[in-house]
């Protein structure tokens, strides 16, 4: 797989997200190809990964939640 690059601009960098897709482009496109040669179709491979994204962003933002509730109740203890 591709090596990713650090970024190399600041968290509020209007351009950051961008910065991001450029660097995760390679990878990206190596594990597309990889699992299109395995037998997958491209649509597969991508709705998957589309779902697999989502779901990440789903748990991360239920983590958040989770960890705001716990410093709430710190504080109400």
């Amino acid at each position: 797989m591709a090596d990713i690059a650090r970024p190399f601009v600041t968290a509020d960098d209007p351009d950051r997200h961008i910065r991001c897709q450029d660097t995760l482009q390679t990878a990206f496109q190596e594990l597309v190809s990889a699992a299109i040669s395995a037998g997958w179709s491209e649509r597969e491979v991508l709705l998957a990964l589309a779902d697999l994204a989502d779901h990440q962003l789903l748990a991360l933002e239920a983590n958040n939640n989770t960890d705001l509730l716990i410093v709430l109740l710190k504080r109400i203890a």
